[in-house]
């Protein structure tokens, strides 16, 4: 083969792929002509999104939380006030015993006293004796006196008339009539009765004891009326009506059991121990709560045993509209944050009238109708964006 025919055939095999390569390198530079330029989006500040509530006017209770001991509003030493032996025992008189005001409790041998009722008898009769006697024979020496017939004898004496004698005989009956007096009353009690309704707390008496007169037999609680001795610190007093210091009845009391509150009693508070315990200078109120032992009929609340450690709700002064707000809401320098009708937010100082449990009780600074922001907010300023979701919450 020759060297022209050579160089023929070569050349198509370069040229081909150097005119795909102009194709592609124009076809490339067409498609970059075409392509539109992507515009730039401005971003919309949305705002930091925070939970909010609307601010309502209430009427709101004040609730004075408290915890206290139960026990008898009245307890008293069982004490013989004669000497003598035990005869008769109730069978309730035991430790946990149930008595009505009346009920005998036990009963010391009358024997001795009714011997002294008799002879008390008696000497009351000696003394009517003596007396008409001497009655009679004032009369017998008041017609002597008359019969004698002198000129100057004047009235007649006290030992004519008999009058000291007379006298005698009046201060021995009175003394007889007292001696009786008492021969009676120490036969009564011959029997020990309940002085109220109560129970038994304890007991040291047996049948066929010796008891003496001033030694205790045992010890006697009330069942009427239970009392919650209850510690508080001085300014909690004055949201409270203390019966012994208002004329309105004192401030009603919810009980419950610590921890439950499906158990639970009403009582009232009733007075203050008006005196500041040094150590702790705190208060002591008193609570009543009425038929603790259930004894009366219809009673459906369960039994409040004496030294039961219970926690209580003082329901106190009661105000009208006014703005509650929840207790996380407040800042440590009594200032909240709120959401103004932009949007932004704002932060206002508050006048705190009361702190409780769960919220805060504001007596001015803000308004009805306001949007208080309840979410935690670090290092924001007036006048921050916010995105607001409105939160349903009872304060």
């Amino acid at each position: 083969m020759t060297e022209a025919k050579k160089k023929t055939k070569i050349a198509p095999k370069i040229l081909i792929p150097l005119l795909i390569l102009v194709i592609g390198i124009g076809g490339f530079k067409l498609m970059g002509k075409l392509k539109k330029v992507p515009q730039r989006q401005q971003t919309v500040q949305q705002g930091l999104l925070v939970d909010v509530m609307e601010l309502k006017t209430t009427t709101h209770q004040v609730i004075v939380h408290a915890s206290g001991t139960v026990q008898a509003e009245q307890e008293i030493a069982l004490v013989p006030e004669i000497s003598g032996k035990v005869i008769w025992i109730s069978p309730q008189l035991v430790g946990g015993g149930l008595f009505q005001q009346g009920e005998t409790l036990l009963q010391i041998d009358p024997i001795d006293y009714e011997l002294a009722l008799e002879k008390a008898y008696a000497s009351i009769a000696q003394v009517k004796v003596a007396m008409a006697t001497e009655h009679e024979r004032a009369k017998v020496s008041l017609a002597e006196w008359n019969r004698i017939d002198l000129s100057d004898k004047g009235e007649p004496g006290p030992l004519i008339t008999r009058e000291i004698q007379l006298q005698q005989q009046q201060a021995n009956l009175t003394s007889a009539q007292a001696t009786l007096r008492q021969a009676e009353i120490n036969l009564q009690r011959t029997k020990i009765t309940a002085p109220f309704n109560g129970r038994i707390r304890q007991e040291q008496v047996d049948l066929g004891q010796y008891v003496r007169a001033g030694t205790s037999i045992g010890s006697f609680a009330g069942t009427d009326h239970a009392e919650i001795h209850i510690p508080l610190p001085l300014n909690e007093l004055d949201w409270l009506n203390i019966r012994s210091t208002s004329p309105q009845k004192g401030s009603a009391a919810s009980i419950y059991l610590p921890g439950n509150h499906n158990i639970n009693w009403s009582g009232k508070l009733v007075r203050s121990l008006g005196e500041i315990d040094p150590n702790n200078r705190m208060a002591t109120v008193m609570v009543r709560v009425n038929d603790p032992y259930q004894l009366k009929p219809g009673a459906e609340q369960p039994i409040l045993t004496n030294g039961m450690f219970v926690d209580i709700e003082l329901h106190g002064e009661k105000f009208d509209n006014i703005i509650s707000i929840p207790r996380k809401a407040l800042n440590a320098n009594n200032s909240v944050w709120l959401a103004d009708n932009n949007n932004q937010l704002k932060q206002r100082t508050v006048d705190v009238l009361r702190r409780e449990k769960q919220q805060i009780l504001l007596r001015g600074g803000v308004e009805a109708g306001e949007k208080l922001v309840l979410t935690t907010i670090s290092g924001a300023t007036d006048g921050t964006l916010l995105r607001p979701v409105m939160q349903e919450i009872q304060p």
